[in-house]
């Protein structure tokens, strides 16, 4: 296949079949993949605190029913 020079950037190349741009910088690739790696790890540890907050919401919301349970209860 054969790809296309892009003027001004030694390291990009245009696919003509598709019209995408193609890095050819592996070290920056490296980079990239990296950033997205640590992205994406940084998004599911706010996912994972953001159930554990609305599952700590949940307990305390039964425990407080229960505790209007027992003060209200007759002895």
């Amino acid at each position: 296949m054969e790809y296309l020079k892009i003027k001004g950037h030694d390291n990009l190349l245009r696919d003509p079949n598709t019209n995408s741009i193609v890095n050819t910088n592996m070290a920056e690739y490296q980079e990239y993949i990296m950033r997205k790696k640590s992205k994406d790890e940084e998004n599911q540890k706010i996912q994972t605190l953001e159930s554990d907050v609305a599952s700590m919401k949940d307990d305390l919301d039964e425990i407080k029913i229960l505790l209007r349970i027992l003060v209200n209860e007759p002895r």
